[in-house]
C-alpha cells in the first residue's frame, strides 16, 4: 500500500480527521509529519517513503545509488536524494541529504525502483551516472570512492564506452573519468 498523507487520504474515502482517528487508534503508523502507513504494513524503508511521498521527482543519487549498485562499501549517513535544481527542497523528519541537480540533465540514467514493502517507487541513478556524478562531485564526498566505484565497476564487466557516453553529457565529469580510466585500465 502506497502511504498516505492529508491529501491522499481523501482519495481513499477517509476524511482528515478519520485519518487522524485512525493513527490515534494505531490502525495507522506514523512514518513522518503527515505520512500514514497501515499498521500492518509490511515493513519498509521509511526514509525512502518519506522521500518519495515529500518528491515524487527525487532521485537516490551519489553514495546512497554506489551502495544499492554494491559499488561501494561505505554507508552513507543520510540518503542522498537528487532534486531538479530550482525546486523546493522539503522539510523532512528522515535523514535525507537533499541535493540540487541540473534540469537539463536530471533525466538522464533515472530508473525507477519499487520501495520494497509497498505500491510506491522512488527514482534512483544507474550505476553509470551514479559513478559520473560520483567523480563531478569528488570535491564534496570523496576522490577514493568515485575511484573504488569505477575499479568494482569495471571488475563487474562494466564497459568504459557506456561511461563515457554518459560522462559527455554531465559537465565537468568526463576529463577525471577519461584520467582515471587510463591508470585503472
Amino acid at each position: 500500500m502506497a502511504a498516505l498523507t492529508p491529501r491522499t487520504a481523501e482519495l481513499a474515502s477517509l476524511s482528515r480527521s478519520g485519518l487522524y482517528r485512525a493513527a490515534q487508534a494505531r490502525r495507522l503508523e506514523r512514518v513522518a509529519r503527515g505520512i500514514y502507513l497501515p499498521a500492518d504494513a509490511t515493513p519498509a524503508d521509511w526514509d525512502m517513503i518519506e522521500a518519495a511521498t515529500r518528491r515524487p521527482d527525487g532521485t537516490i543519487c551519489l553514495i546512497s545509488a554506489l551502495a544499492h549498485h554494491d559499488l561501494t562499501d561505505e554507508i552513507p549517513a543520510a540518503l542522498d536524494v537528487a532534486i531538479p535544481r530550482g525546486s523546493r527542497i522539503p522539510a523532512t523528519d528522515a535523514a535525507i541529504a537533499w541535493h540540487s541537480f541540473d534540469r537539463a540533465t536530471f533525466e538522464l540514467g533515472r530508473e525507477l525502483m519499487p520501495i520494497a514493502g509497498t505500491d510506491q517507487v522512488i527514482g534512483i541513478y544507474s550505476p553509470e551516472r551514479s559513478i559520473t556524478d560520483a567523480f563531478r562531485l569528488r570535491g564534496a564526498i570523496g576522490y577514493e570512492i568515485a575511484r573504488d566505484a569505477l575499479r568494482e565497476w569495471l571488475r563487474r564487466g562494466g564497459k568504459p564506452a557506456h561511461l563515457i557516453a554518459t560522462a559527455t553529457r554531465i559537465p565537468r565529469a568526463k576529463a577525471p573519468i577519461m584520467n582515471a580510466l587510463e591508470v585503472l585500465t
